[in-house]
């Protein structure tokens, strides 16, 4: 019955992630309720580009500015971190009001500086994103009967060695009925008029409105720069616009004005709040996900398979056959084996650099730990997209917090090593709380001056770097501290057999063990090159990814994938005789980083083939190298822990004199 209630309780939870993996979310914020002319305002976020990677801000090119100035929005870490800047913008609307040819500025004739920076911008395809409600304005076109989506629109576009600016464009706000009971029904609770803000009685039949849907269709519409001079801004425009997405007839020049112009349509839609974000999360490619969990699947019963025939062939039979003898038998056997009996008295022999080891496993620990919460909150829905920013805020978060386990397993392996000396425990927590966030820090710190170079809004601001800074050293060494005090103070693991004065000499060996571990790297690349496609495409082609069921799904085969190669690499190491298994074990598995750094570049040459510059493309591997360091440490401390515990148990089955 034990086993039968643990099986259903894995099949829940199995069936849980699952269905996590279909994009389930919570709505992030409650709906607001728009009464008929209430007013909206849209707001704009940073520039965008595929080809440069370095965001800047919307005014940074001769855009209409709102009558009331430009404002900055509130933004959190996360946004900032990102590269967001969002602000005011002069489109507004009245809700449910339909209005055309709106007149919205004519700007300043263009300087030479202007003229050159917005064919620069042309030309590196950059998108103008903006944001009504909370919701990114989205792009449909059509190309070979398909009908594809895009958030944001293209500054302008090049024809002919002419460029076109888009000045035209053509809102169509979706819209659905403001529902009170549909209102509680979605959040969950009874108590819904307590949660949400609403009218009450007074006004309750009064229609209301929420905001589903924000579409945008881009216009180059050629203006009479002379008609205009004396319209003010949201005058009407003196003749009707025509808005045809597939002609352009703006053509920028230099010393001329640019007339911006909008309209705006409102439709009642079926789409209710909770569902206003799936045409931004469809999922694509589903099976495609499917296959590689499959895919890693394999790999993983093909190394259990291995692992098992260790543990109940070689293994037992082995421990079967050295307890069943007697001393002189033993003895006797001992001239004659070879294998990992052998290396009894040298098995457990200190490692080379082994406060390194305990620093780097420590970080291991607490980046692991970051990404298997981070993502389960992901994926169950407690991080919404309609939340900018709160996935990076939540990262360092957790990351911040989980100090504790970094320091507790750093202080705690080095005791283990140190045989129970505590002589360093704190040299050794100082130095996992400061190993990978001071190689994070070095890198950030590299490419935020190359961007602050570019004037990108990229570049993290100096007041934030103060915050990190202060985040940093006022709470996560503090808890990293705290955690190496409690690793102090727990018992060490006592090894199972004694360790020799005189070390073994190992046998010379057929091949480099070191080529077997940079080898075994290639099955965990195996179990989630698939996923990592999507991921990449995600950060660099400005995807939308939101597939995290997926993803933890993915990240649970990898740890376990990891264990059984580092766990078999080290068997076999002991087995001719190597009892140097410490750090071959963490990079048999962290050296799946190698891989995922040469997929990247791969990814550089042949899928961002339109990555412009040079300090795009060093932005780009120094992101990269900053991600594969956190792998790297991530996987290996899987591949160690595994590999000590394996080591661990083996020897404590061995009878000794």
């Amino acid at each position: 019955m034990g086993f039968l209630r643990g099986f259903s309780i894995w099949v829940f939870i199995i069936c849980l992630v699952v269905q996590s993996g279909f994009g389930f979310y919570l709505p992030g914020s409650y709906p607001h309720k728009h009464a008929v002319g209430d007013t909206l305002s849209v707001k704009v976020n940073s520039l965008t580009s595929i080809d440069t990677e370095m965001p800047f801000s919307y005014y940074s090119l001769p855009f209409c500015k709102p009558p009331e100035g430009v404002k900055d929005s509130a933004e959190n870490l996360g946004e900032l971190l990102m590269g967001d800047r969002i602000e005011n913008s002069p489109y507004r609307f009245k809700m449910h009001n339909n209005e055309t040819d709106i007149f919205l500025c004519l700007t300043d004739p263009l300087s030479a500086d202007n003229f050159k920076l917005l064919k620069k911008r042309i030309d590196e395809m950059y998108q103008v994103n903006l944001i009504l409600d909370n919701l990114p304005a989205i792009r449909y076109t059509r190309k070979e009967g398909f009908m594809l989506r895009w958030t944001g629109y293209p500054v302008g576009i090049k024809v002919q060695d002419l460029y076109y600016v888009f000045n035209h464009l053509k809102f169509n706000v979706l819209v659905h009925k403001y529902e009170e009971t549909n209102v509680a029904r979605v959040m969950g609770t009874g108590d819904a008029a307590e949660v949400i803000p609403t009218m009450g009685n007074v006004g309750s039949d009064v229609p209301g409105y929420m905001v589903v849907g924000f579409e945008v269709i881009p216009c180059s519409v050629m203006h009479n720069a002379k008609a205009v001079k004396n319209l003010k801004f949201y005058d009407k425009y003196p003749t009707p616009i025509k808005c045809d997405p597939n002609t352009v007839s703006m053509p920028i020049k230099e010393g001329e004005s640019i007339v911006f112009t909008y309209e705006v349509a409102f439709e009642e839609s079926d789409i209710k709040w909770p569902s206003r974000w799936d045409a931004y999360l469809k999922m694509e490619g589903s099976k495609v996900h499917w296959f590689s969990i499959l895919n890693s699947l394999m790999v993983i019963t093909f190394l259990a398979g291995i692992v098992l025939v260790i543990f109940l062939r070689t293994v037992r039979r082995d421990l079967t056959r050295y307890e069943e003898l007697d001393k002189e038998a033993q003895a006797q056997m001992n001239e004659e084996l070879s294998g990992w009996k052998l290396v009894v008295g040298d098995v457990f022999r200190a490692p080379s650099n082994p406060a390194l080891l305990c620093i780097m496993v420590g970080d291991g620990v607490q980046i692991l730990g970051m990404a298997i919460v981070t993502i389960l909150f992901a994926a169950l829905g407690f991080m919404s997209p309609a939340s900018r920013g709160t996935l990076i805020t939540g990262m360092l978060f957790f990351y911040m917090i989980l100090g504790v386990a970094a320091g507790y397993v750093a202080v705690r392996l080095w005791r283990t090593i140190g045989c129970g000396d505590l002589k360093g425990w704190v040299s050794v927590s100082w130095k996992a709380a400061c190993f990978f966030p001071g190689i994070a820090f070095f890198i950030l710190t590299t490419l935020n001056f190359l961007l602050w170079g570019s004037h990108s809004t990229g570049a993290i601001p100096f007041s934030l770097f103060v915050v990190l800074l202060l985040l940093w050293f006022c709470i996560s060494v503090p808890l990293t501290m705290i955690g190496g005090y409690l690793g102090a103070k727990a018992s060490h693991i006592e090894y199972p057999v004694r360790t020799n004065q005189i070390p073994r000499e190992i046998p010379p060996q057929k091949y480099p063990s070191w080529l077997l571990v940079l080898g075994a790297g290639t099955l965990p690349f195996g179990t989630l090159f698939i996923e990592l496609f999507f991921i990449m495409s995600s950060i660099w082609m400005g995807r939308v990814y939101y597939v995290f069921g997926f993803l933890f799904i993915v990240l649970i085969l990898l740890v376990v994938v990891c264990a059984e190669v580092s766990l078999v690499l080290t068997y076999m190491h002991l087995c001719v005789e190597d009892w140097k298994w410490w750090w071959k074990s963490f990079f048999a598995s962290g050296s799946v980083a190698i891989y995922i750094f040469l997929y990247s570049v791969n990814y550089l040459i042949f899928d961002l083939k339109s990555l412009s510059g040079p300090v795009s493309a060093t932005l780009y591997l120094g992101y990269s190298l900053f991600m594969v360091t956190a792998i790297m440490l991530a996987t290996g401390t899987v591949g160690f822990l595994s590999s000590f515990w394996f080591v661990h148990y083996l020897f404590s089955s061995v009878k000794l004199d």
